[in-house]
């Protein structure tokens, strides 16, 4: 799912803080550009993590709408109501696949005479058990 979320953005300091009402959430970072970085990556981990079914995602406000919460939630904590209105997209299959594409070690046991051969021959057990794996499961 693609979606382009709303986004304060203040300098604070040497920093930039970074708020996306929609999902209620606050990152930071050392420049514009990577405070925007940030904002994608937050957004990306909140869609991930325990809310990881897109039919759950909130739907973007406007970017109105996001000021007025932002008023609304301000107090006692930073005033991101004056900070700059940005929109910050993401595709939450493409994060969810650069994410989650990391390695995951598995243990799993063949015959002896079969891991020989195998070596003898130069193959790659890890790639062997992909190929496998995505040709059941699919690669998606």
């Amino acid at each position: 799912m693609k979606a382009v979320y709303p986004t304060l953005i203040k300098k604070s300091g040497k920093d930039y803080v970074v708020y996306i009402p929609d999902l209620e959430i606050n990152t930071e970072g050392k420049d514009f550009c990577n405070a925007i970085e940030m904002a994608r990556d937050a957004i990306g981990l909140w869609c991930t993590g325990e809310n990881a079914n897109n039919d759950n995602l909130p739907k973007p406000s406007t970017g109105e709408k996001a000021i007025q919460k932002a008023k609304k939630e301000a107090e006692g904590i930073v005033d991101f109501s004056d900070g700059i209105l940005t929109y910050v997209d993401i595709d939450t299959d493409e994060y969810r696949r650069r994410v989650l594409n990391k390695s995951v070690k598995k243990n799993c046991t063949i015959p002896g005479w079969l891991n020989e051969k195998a070596e003898r021959q130069g193959i790659n057990f890890s790639r062997v058990l992909q190929d496998a794996l995505i040709e059941i499961v699919g690669s998606n």
